[in-house]
């Protein structure tokens, strides 16, 4: 017997309530893809890339955040990677030179209002300018995106980072003035931060960007959310080995306030005991708040 339909909208009602929260989930990686002019042997990008590239489409990201990327490797990932627009800037000229901290954002999802980059210096938006004890030119690099499955709420400010791999004092000074960019350029918007911070938790950078006392912004660590306790393999750069689990995690995801963690995780993929990389990428599944709350599971 046909039932009438005025007693299947209340069903219909609550299956679409059940279905829709999933739908407004957001797929957020961070991946150093390792510099694709390094000489790896075994392990070069030529090898390689199309794992990179298998990592990434199994994880099926929203939004992407790439370090170490040079040009041709920007180039090849956007060429496979057709659903997605990319962003990004070479670090020594602010253009094609140099190491980029590139963006993918999945473009029937997101459309970019607006977007920029600075470094980590004490002269922000001197393009190629070195900051204190840094051996290298880094920065960020920055997208404000309307999301297209809630038009009318905030914009969303997704930046990209690589901090210094050898001075101590500017990842402590790109730590500070990372937060105080996120808050003059975040205002008024969701925040998600991805980067190689080559810091471990604990560390003074670490203690910058998640101040245990209250600051703006309010960030919040996605893997530390999902995982309370501090465990024992928890390490994010691999060497190219799957088996270096064991060191400090110095790829991190954050998150603002209004950013609830759904789960977060350290991608180990890896064939024949190699990894794609030498840095295991991060993941995060997420959702947006529009009423502010803490970042909990």
């Amino acid at each position: 017997m046909t039932r009438p339909l005025f007693l299947l909208l209340p069903a219909l009602l609550f299956s679409f309530l059940i279905v829709s929260p999933a739908a407004a989930e957001i797929r957020l990686m961070s991946f150093n893809i390792r510099l694709g002019t390094a000489a790896d042997g075994p392990n070069h990008w030529d090898l390689r890339k199309e794992r990179v590239l298998e990592t990434i489409i199994k994880f099926r990201p929203d939004l992407l955040g790439t370090q170490e990327v040079v040009d041709f490797q920007r180039d090849y990932l956007a060429s496979q990677l057709t659903d997605y627009d990319s962003f990004g800037a070479g670090r020594e000229d602010g253009k094609e030179k140099g190491e980029m901290m590139t963006i993918f954002y999945r473009r029937d999802r997101f459309e970019k209002i607006d977007g920029g980059h600075f470094w980590l210096s004490d002269q922000p938006d001197t393009v190629g300018s070195k900051g204190w004890d840094a051996a290298l030119p880094r920065l960020v690099s920055w997208v404000k995106l309307r999301d297209r499955k809630s038009p009318g709420g905030l914009p969303l400010l997704f930046a990209n980072t690589h901090f210094d791999h050898l001075g101590e004092i500017a990842r402590q000074e790109s730590s500070l003035l990372l937060r105080d960019r996120l808050a003059l350029i975040g205002k008024g918007c969701h925040l998600m931060l991805t980067g190689d911070f080559n810091a471990d938790e604990g560390s003074i950078p670490y203690r910058n960007l998640f101040p245990a006392t209250a600051a703006t912004p309010v960030l919040h660590d996605t893997y530390r959310v999902a995982f309370a306790e501090k465990g024992q393999e928890e390490g994010t750069f691999s060497g190219f080995l799957a088996s270096n689990t064991t060191g400090p995690r110095i790829d991190w995801i954050a998150v603002g306030e209004t950013i609830e963690v759904k789960s977060a995780a350290i991608d180990r993929s890896a064939h024949e005991g190699n990894t794609p990389s030498d840095h295991f990428p991060v993941t995060a599944i997420l959702k947006i708040r529009e009423k502010e709350g803490n970042a909990t599971l």
